[in-house]
């Protein structure tokens, strides 16, 4: 009985396995609902006690739908191709490609319809160019991207020297930096209601002006490329989630030898994929060129590209979260262009409370770390806001990015990119 104890003893015990590592936390729609109800009610209530009544007016909305547009185009572009597992840097590149083929083709053939499909191919071509290099040539991913950034806003200033100093565009305003105007597209404007909404924003009431100035901002002067990149970002959600193709195209941004021994073309997907992707930063282009102003101008993309591959990361490479980043950055964007400078003194306060509000779910999850640190910056910023009455103007510049590296740099949220994102893959390495 001793022997066999202590054989027993000696014998080696089966391993136990690894815990699993916690999936990535997503909220469900009813958490992303009460989240974003108790946002609005705290810019209200930073409405009321700073008397900013440009936070939540019409025009503040309808500004923010506007210039969150194109970071979102430019974001989505992002995550098509990292979920197939090209990094695409090169997005902004794209976007000025976009710029320039919108507002040369609408001016040139007087349709803002053939401007938009010149500007989405040639962002797509961009995204050929960026597949070609990292797909068939195996070229680092963010040599090609920068490759590009460096090489597309060159190529947009030549031939914009080119096609806009002509006596016939000159005499129409143009010149070596920017077109003459171009046609724009169609507006919605809800007659009645916009109106009525309207005068319920200009009494300022708690929730309700609120409430009005958002439903206004969205029913008053929406352009119909707003609804379309909208749709677009609901119809990515089911192709890429929803669809077989989405399946694989996502399988080969995890694990693309796995999905080669399924029979999945992955060069062939993450070609569509890269596509994809610049059309969709090429069609942001055409919405800043087209929408948010009716002339081509260049630089004027203004590093959006970036800012919607930044916002791609916020969301943790999801549709939603890619939607709430492009909407923050988009806000304060917007809030920052205001005549209102209440207004931008009063997101201080916003972010105030948002910070205290994150360290005390900080502290509830005994993450006491992020909670302190989360209390002592936001304590700072209510002593500045306190303490000023308002912001050297330098700041409102950076005040979109500075809001967003705040939320980022806090937030509890894991970030977990696709397994194979950035790797180069070459055919048959599986085998």
């Amino acid at each position: 009985m001793a022997a066999t104890s202590l054989e027993g003893a000696d014998a080696p015990q089966p391993r136990t396995a690894k815990a699993a590592p916690r999936a990535v936390g997503r909220l469900r729609p009813w958490q992303v609902m009460i989240a974003l109800a108790a946002l609005f009610v705290v810019i209200s209530l930073a409405r009321q006690l700073s008397g900013g009544t440009d936070l939540t007016s019409v025009g503040q909305w309808g500004g923010t739908l506007s210039f969150a547009m194109p970071i979102g185009l430019a974001g989505l572009g992002g995550l098509w191709a990292e979920r197939a597992g090209v990094v695409n840097i090169g997005l902004e590149g794209m976007m000025v490609l976009g710029t320039f083929g919108g507002g040369y083709v609408a001016w040139h053939t007087h349709s803002a319809w053939l401007g938009l499909l010149a500007g989405i191919a040639l962002g797509a071509l961009g995204g050929l160019l960026h597949a070609y290099l990292t797909v068939t040539l195996g070229v680092d991913h963010i040599v090609s991207g920068v490759a590009i950034n460096l090489l597309a806003p060159g190529f947009a200033a030549y031939l914009s020297k080119l096609a806009f100093t002509t006596p016939a565009a000159t005499a129409q305003g143009g010149g070596q930096k920017q077109s003459p105007p171009v046609p724009g597209f169609s507006r919605i404007t809800i007659p009645g209601l916009s109106s009525w909404l309207a005068h319920l924003d200009a009494h300022h009431w708690f929730l309700v002006s609120d409430l009005a100035g958002l439903i206004g901002g969205i029913v008053t002067g929406l352009s119909v490329i707003t609804v379309l990149a909208v749709a677009l970002l609901i119809g990515s959600y089911f192709v890429l989630w929803r669809t077989p193709f989405g399946l694989r195209l996502r399988s080969c941004g995890e694990n693309p030898t796995a999905a080669e021994s399924l029979g999945v073309n992955v060069y062939r997907y993450k070609y569509a994929a890269v596509l994809v992707s610049g059309g969709l930063a090429g069609l942001g282009g055409v919405f800043i060129a087209m929408v948010n102003s009716n002339f081509f101008l260049d630089g004027q993309t203004g590093g959006r590209g970036y800012i919607g591959l930044a916002s791609m990361i916020f969301g943790n490479w999801r549709i939603g979260g890619l939607a709430a980043g492009a909407g923050l950055f988009g806000y304060t964007d917007s809030l920052q262009g205001r005549a209102d400078t209440t207004s931008v003194h009063a997101l201080l306060l916003i972010v105030a409370v948002l910070l205290i509000g994150l360290a005390l779910w900080n502290g509830y999850r005994r993450r006491y770390l992020r909670a302190g640190i989360g209390l002592a910056i936001g304590a700072l910023v209510v002593v500045w806001f306190t303490a000023t009455k308002s912001l050297p103007a330098e700041f409102l510049v950076v005040t979109p990015h500075i809001t967003t590296l705040l939320v980022m740099g806090l937030a509890s949220q894991r970030l977990r990119m696709p397994k194979a994102d950035g790797l180069v893959y070459r055919r048959g390495q599986g085998t």
